[in-house]
């Protein structure tokens, strides 16, 4: 581990019953498997170790872990109803044009249709004309290309999602 200080959600995190530490993590990311490497590698000396360990995790997953972590995520253009994760790392689509929502819906059952699951992409900072974009050029992909992308865009939104969890303030 490298030496790095500790925030107070770290120190949260670390201490918390096991119970606890793993329903932070599932809100993180839905597979099981990446928040048991998780769970098993506590305590971390600092948020980079964290990372580093959920890096690891991400690169061991299988196909079926990966299809675990995406049925926690919710198509683009369509958050959840009153989860404000999903609603916050969407915020791009929040001021996107009907058409533009259409246009994703469409995308996104042509390639729920041709991958068997949602298009996953680190929403965090794009736009939906980004996103939709992003889509379009994936479709194309093998299934195999697109597993890879995926495992990276999970990476993405899990390194976004730990950063909140270690950085709160549990005051």
């Amino acid at each position: 581990m490298t030496s790095s200080t500790s925030t107070p959600g770290l120190a949260r995190f670390n201490t918390s019953a096991d119970s606890d530490a793993r329903a932070a993590l599932h809100e993180v990311c839905a597979s099981s498997a990446w928040g048991s490497k998780l769970l098993a590698q506590r305590p971390y000396a600092g948020a980079e170790d964290l990372f580093l360990a959920s890096d690891a995790a991400m690169a061991e997953l299988t196909a079926e872990d990966l299809a675990e972590a995406m049925a926690g995520h919710p198509p683009i253009g369509r958050p959840k109803p009153g989860d404000p994760t999903s609603a916050r790392e969407q915020r791009g689509m929040a001021g996107a044009s009907e058409a533009l929502k259409a246009e994703l819906l469409e995308l996104n059952l042509a390639y729920q249709e041709r991958f068997g699951h949602v298009f996953l992409i680190c929403a965090t900072g794009r736009t939906g004309e980004q996103m939709r974009d992003a889509l379009r050029d994936r479709i194309g992909n093998t299934p195999e290309q697109e597993r890879e992308i995926v495992r990276t865009e999970l990476g993405k939104i899990n390194r976004i999602r730990l950063t909140r969890l270690v950085e709160e303030d549990p005051a």
